[in-house]
């Protein structure tokens, strides 16, 4: 969860996903940070960075408004509305898919990891397990691209990796 809380914007946003946010701000209200229905409440679920992306509107130029603290772990309210079955948006598909990071050109998607410090733990883990990075993100990549375009990815990686 420290992506939730470092950075200088929040997740990124897609249009309909700002629609879906506050559709359903209601039922995720009740989960949210005191903080953060405040920062909701007076700029709304999302803003435009300085870089004129659409995003998540921040606490305090910092965390997200959505994230909440649960035994000392960052957490999302909007996740955990999804868990609790107030709504069927598990979470901006930016946070769901993070490290990586796609960026839509007019005839594909470049997906790509976004090494970044905080990622190191979880990086050091997956690869003590063995894990790499599309296994583990595999519900995500799902939920963006699809079954087929998943399996076609295990297809590459496992020729790759017998090479």
């Amino acid at each position: 969860g420290a992506c939730c809380i470092e950075g200088d914007s929040g997740a990124p946003l897609l249009d309909e996903e700002e629609k879906i946010l506050n559709e359903i701000y209601k039922k995720v209200k009740p989960y949210m940070k005191k903080e953060g229905v405040s920062e909701v409440e007076n700029q709304g679920v999302a803003v435009y960075d300085s870089e004129g992306d659409l995003t998540t509107a921040l606490v305090n130029d910092k965390e997200c408004v959505f994230v909440i603290k649960e035994n000392g772990i960052s957490k999302c309210s909007i996740e955990k509305a999804f868990l609790e079955g107030e709504t069927d948006f598990k979470k901006p598909i930016s946070c769901h898919l993070f490290p990586i990071r796609i960026k839509e050109y007019r005839d594909f998607d470049a997906v790509n990891y976004e090494e970044i410090k905080i990622c190191k733990p979880a990086c050091e883990c997956g690869s003590k397990l063995e894990i790499p990075i599309y296994v583990f993100l595999k519900e995500s990549l799902i939920r963006k691209y699809g079954e087929d375009w998943y399996k076609e990815l295990l297809d590459v990686a496992n020729l790759l990796n017998t090479n």
